[in-house]
């Protein structure tokens, strides 16, 4: 760090003196009010920070690339064709949410179109490294039908060719046979752990040496399940830079977990950066001070969630519309609907105080978050259920608050 720079705050945070007095006497600019046009700024900054997740994925025809993204991205993502190119004539397809680039040479076969696919692949990546990160392509998936039972000199001389360009390989086996045994093991046909063995035994520049096994897509009629999904996720998420797994988070649908995981570490760090910003005690009629650290964690959460900013936006409103009015942050607002915290409402805000409740709040929209995420609180129409979200939102905050002890402090 240059004597110049300034160390920047947490995302979400207030900068630091805001909604206060400024030091020479002239007056600081008002809080952020708690409105529609907030969180849409607040969920619009919080993409830029989440970024983007650009894959590449190769394959000859009909080894199932499609089906394998449609798996672990949702949505049909492949079959829509993920949206618009980023420029004239570029391979690179973006989703509706922005998390998620798809590189796909449609039309381009492997083996017989090698060179051309090598060619635009190298001229895309020596242009977008001119670029911003979110621009570049970060890693490939090769994709191999195991039930065809080879792997040609063509398809190793590619990998080796794509990890010439820098790009990180994970080699996948798809469309893989399996049955469980009277314990419950998944055991994999024979030929296609040969078939795997055969290719890791070319010493290929791919991760950990050897295929991925996956099925993507459960078969009833012959009984073969899906497997080996959150193993492809592992090994994408293994080699994705490290400025890119916000948006990978994001965009994959099969584990919760790491949602979950990115989730909590937004409300930590907006909660680190409410205490911060209590650190001199807020009266409680200038709480709107936390508005802008809680628009920016309630924000992320729904952008890490994948939830799109119409239904998100809607939902922070219907959720906080109680107590909302005039621009009071959310959380403090609430506490006049929580049993037994009143008293804080006639003094001062301390760091500890304002902490807890962004910590509460966050955990409360979190649970909202998750709930539309598995499609929760729609009705028939489609519509969101805003009182019952509403209602969900508050019981959750309220059980929080009690969590975080905040009865009878003044």
């Amino acid at each position: 760090m240059t004597d110049q720079q300034v160390p920047s705050a947490p995302p979400g945070a207030a900068p630091p003196g805001a909604g206060r007095p400024a030091d020479d006497g002239s007056a600081a600019a008002p809080p952020e009010e708690w409105s529609q046009a907030a969180f849409e700024d607040a969920f619009a900054k919080a993409e830029v920070e989440i970024g983007r997740f650009n894959l590449a994925v190769f394959g000859k025809t009909g080894v199932g690339k499609s089906t394998l993204v449609n798996a672990i991205f949702g949505e049909a993502v492949a079959a829509t064709g993920i949206g618009r190119p980023v420029t004239m004539g570029s391979h690179l397809y973006v989703h509706r949410t922005g998390r998620l680039g798809i590189y796909d040479t449609q039309g381009l076969e492997v083996g017989r179109d090698t060179d051309r696919i090598v060619a635009e692949l190298q001229r895309f990546i020596e242009h977008t490294r001119t670029l911003p990160f979110t621009e570049q392509v970060h890693l490939a998936w090769y994709c191999v039908r195991a039930t065809d039972r080879r792997f040609e000199d063509t398809e190793a001389a590619f990998i080796r060719r794509l990890a010439d360009l820098g790009l990180p390989v994970v080699l996948v086996l798809t469309q893989v046979p399996a049955r469980r045994d009277s314990a419950g093991q998944l055991v994999v046909a024979p030929d296609v752990l040969a078939l795997a063995d055969l290719i890791g035994a070319q010493a290929l520049p791919v991760h950990g040496g050897h295929p991925v096994l996956v099925n993507a897509l459960a078969d009833p009629f012959t009984g073969v399940e899906a497997h080996g999904l959150l193993d492809l996720l592992d090994a994408t998420f293994r080699l994705a830079p490290q400025e890119a797994t916000e948006a990978l988070v994001a965009a994959q649908k099969i584990d919760p977990a790491r949602k979950a995981a990115a989730a909590e570490k937004a409300v930590n760090t907006a909660a680190a950066a409410a205490t911060a910003a209590g650190f001199t005690p807020i009266p409680f009629a200038d709480a709107a001070i936390l508005v802008p650290i809680q628009l920016g964690m309630m924000a992320r959460i729904a952008a890490i969630y994948d939830i799109p900013v119409e239904r998100a936006t809607v939902a922070s409103l219907a959720a906080t519309t109680a107590t909302t009015q005039g621009g009071r942050a959310a959380a403090t607002g609430l506490l006049k609907l929580v049993p037994g915290i009143g008293t804080i409402a006639g003094g001062a805000i301390t760091g500890s105080v304002a902490g807890s409740i962004t910590f509460a709040v966050g955990h409360a929209w979190h649970r909202v978050c998750i709930g539309m995420a598995e499609g929760k609180y729609q009705t028939v129409a489609g519509t969101l259920d805003s009182r019952t979200i509403q209602r969900v939102f508050n019981e959750e905050l309220a059980a929080g608050v009690r969590r975080r002890g905040l009865f009878g402090r003044r």
